[in-house]
Parts: C-alpha cells; sequence; structure tokens
C-alpha cells in the first residue's frame, strides 16, 4: 500500500503542477477545464443538506468518510464555481479528518488564482472550505 501524501505536500504539489502555466488568468482557465472531465453530481445528490449556503451559484459538496480519511465530491451550476470546488475537493480528498480540519487553502494565493476572483466568489469559497472544515471536525475521532 503506498503511503499517505500529508496535505502540505498535496498542496506544494499542485502548486507546482499548475505553476508550469505562467498566466494566472490560464492557470484558472486550466482549472475550469479539469472540472470539465468530471460527471455532475447526480440530481439526488443537489440536495439542500449538500448546498453550500455563502455562495452566489448553487454549490454542492458532499463530504464521505472511508479507510479513516474525508473524500470530496462537488458541483456547481457556473463552470469558474465548479472548477474551484473540484480543485478544493481534489486537493482536500484522502486527508485525515484532523489535517482537513486544520490545513488551510493556500494555493489559491500562491497560483494567483484569488487575485483574480471577485469579492464575492473569495466569500463563496470561504463558505466551502468552511463545509469541508465542519464535515472533517465532525469526522474526527474523539480522544
Amino acid at each position: 500500500m503506498l503511503a499517505a501524501v500529508s496535505l502540505a505536500e498535496k498542496q506544494s504539489q499542485l502548486v507546482a503542477d499548475y505553476s508550469i502555466i505562467p498566466d494566472p488568468q490560464e492557470r484558472l482557465a486550466a482549472v475550469v477545464d479539469q472540472a470539465r472531465q468530471r460527471p455532475p453530481l447526480p440530481d439526488t445528490e443537489r440536495t439542500e443538506a449538500n448546498r453550500v449556503r455563502g455562495c452566489v451559484s448553487l454549490a454542492w459538496v458532499i463530504g464521505e468518510r472511508r479507510d479513516g480519511r474525508c473524500f470530496f465530491r462537488s458541483d456547481a451550476d457556473s463552470p469558474l464555481v465548479r472548477g474551484l470546488l473540484v480543485l478544493l475537493c481534489d486537493f482536500y480528498s484522502g486527508g485525515t479528518p484532523a489535517d482537513v480540519a486544520a490545513t488551510e487553502p493556500a494555493l489559491l494565493e500562491e497560483l494567483g488564482l484569488a487575485r483574480n476572483l471577485s469579492p464575492t466568489r473569495l466569500n463563496g469559497l470561504r463558505s466551502v472550505r468552511a463545509k469541508i472544515r465542519e464535515f472533517a471536525t465532525a469526522a474526527v475521532p474523539a480522544s
């Protein structure tokens, strides 16, 4: 079995992978293109319980716990939001609940993506992060 990669290592790898693209706008386009290759969530999962509050766009995040790790899937009605959600969900998927709860996604700033987003979009991403953190916190085993 492969050793799990920490979220810090995963973040460094994502930053390195996307940094190959010199222009932040083109990086954002690559994030959106990556999300287009994913199937949308079925209507049965586009529920109020999975909806991200605080997003202007309709957005959903689903957390699952398998083998002591967190996994996330997402969807949104906006291609840009969908791309950013897929990036965040891919980043956090596979992390331990404690790691997911504690690790902030610096990759948006490091890749220069955050400065190309409106304050409304950034606020929506904070809401997505809060939903992911809430799921992970609930999944942390009691000590």
